[in-house]
């Protein structure tokens, strides 16, 4: 792998080296949404030494620590596509309904008091509700139109132009499911129960924290790899 520099994106490094997104997760840096930024930008907002920060992803990307974890940039992308509806899409819709009756029960019997788990109940199920449609756009509209690109010889003619409008359409959803996502670690305290916190009421935020752990991972395979890589396809193939 090249040499990490404080100058290359946060996506690009997590793209080169999956598993140091670890570290990403464990600073607080978003690499999906907010990917497109420098080690250094995001360093200094964080109130990080970029060049300590470059030599621990150095140090953490030379231990080969990629246990469990895909390479999304070595796909093809009908199997990237394919590999998240089967992975992330599928983790979502299961993993949904148990966090509705979470947040519902916790909300209803500690929301009085704190009264910030009537605002997760809120926020988690608006963004629930908005991620079911936004999958079932990808699976129905964008994703066969990236299969259909890769497949071919020249780029198909789509109803709806460039693959780049619906393309533009998701990552508007992303970035407001990452929004809701700082909101939920905001009031969850990141994702820290108070001491009084029942079993439900832990295992709910485990379960949050999991959530953002994943959506990170799945937005990121598709803002900075799958997204970019079909736009460059169907531009390549107009020729």
């Amino acid at each position: 792998m090249p040499a990490i520099q404080a100058t290359d994106t946060v996506a690009e490094v997590v793209t080169r080296c999956p598993s140091l997104s670890r570290l990403f997760e464990q600073e607080g840096i978003d690499y999906c949404c907010g990917g497109k930024k420098t080690l250094d930008v995001v360093c200094e907002k964080k109130g990080l030494d970029a060049n300590e920060f470059v030599s621990r992803l150095e140090e953490l990307a030379n231990c080969g620590l990629n246990e469990n974890v895909v390479d999304a940039d070595a796909m093809s992308l009908t199997e990237l596509a394919d590999h998240i509806e089967q992975t992330h899409h599928a983790y979502l819709r299961s993993e949904f309904p148990r966090l509705d009756k979470m947040t519902k029960r916790v909300a209803s019997v500690h929301g009085e008091k704190n009264p910030a788990l009537l605002e997760i109940r809120d926020t988690y199920s608006a963004m629930s509700e908005e991620l079911l449609s936004h999958l079932a756009k990808e699976e129905q509209i964008l994703f066969p139109m990236v299969r259909q690109i890769d497949a071919s010889e020249t780029a198909p003619q789509f109803h709806c132009g460039s693959l780049a409008n619906p393309i533009h359409q998701m990552e508007l959803e992303h970035s407001e499911a990452g929004s809701a996502l700082e909101k939920l670690r905001e009031l969850t305290d990141d994702y820290t129960p108070p001491q009084w916190a029942c079993n439900t009421y832990r295992a709910m935020f485990d379960a949050l924290a999991e959530l953002e752990r994943d959506l990170h991972q799945h937005i990121h395979k598709e803002n900075n790899i799958l997204f970019p890589r079909a736009i460059k396809m169907e531009s390549e193939k107009s020729l």
